[in-house]
């Protein structure tokens, strides 16, 4: 099965065609990746399944849940199903990937 590269430089080419600022770049299962910059500001509102980030450029705060920290390229976050988070006071080139993954509702958490 061929597959495009899931690059930052062609997530970016894909993003740049699209009218939002999130674009999916792969799906596989429960599985789906996109690629999201906002544009000054964060308008996403809490999603229906359990989503990691991992920061591709850029600095910024994230707030989870009312705890707000720093983030930065290469870190790592999860945000479990239905929960309000948002990115605040980013940089120009802020631009993160996100995994969604399992079932609608999120996964239990009895596990580690």
């Amino acid at each position: 099965m061929f597959m495009e590269r899931m690059t930052l430089e062609n997530a970016f080419k894909a993003l740049e065609i699209h009218d939002k600022p999130f674009k999916t770049v792969f799906s596989h299962g429960s599985l789906v990746v996109e690629i999201y910059k906002p544009d000054k500001v964060d308008l996403q509102t809490p999603h229906t399944r359990d989503e990691v980030y991992v920061i591709a450029t850029g600095t910024g705060f994230f707030l989870n849940d009312g705890v707000r920290q720093p983030v930065e390229s290469g870190e790592v976050l999860f945000v479990p199903a239905g929960v309000e988070h948002r990115f605040e006071d980013f940089s120009d080139d802020f631009a993160t990937w996100v995994f969604f993954y399992g079932p609608e509702g999120g996964e239990s958490s009895g596990g580690g």
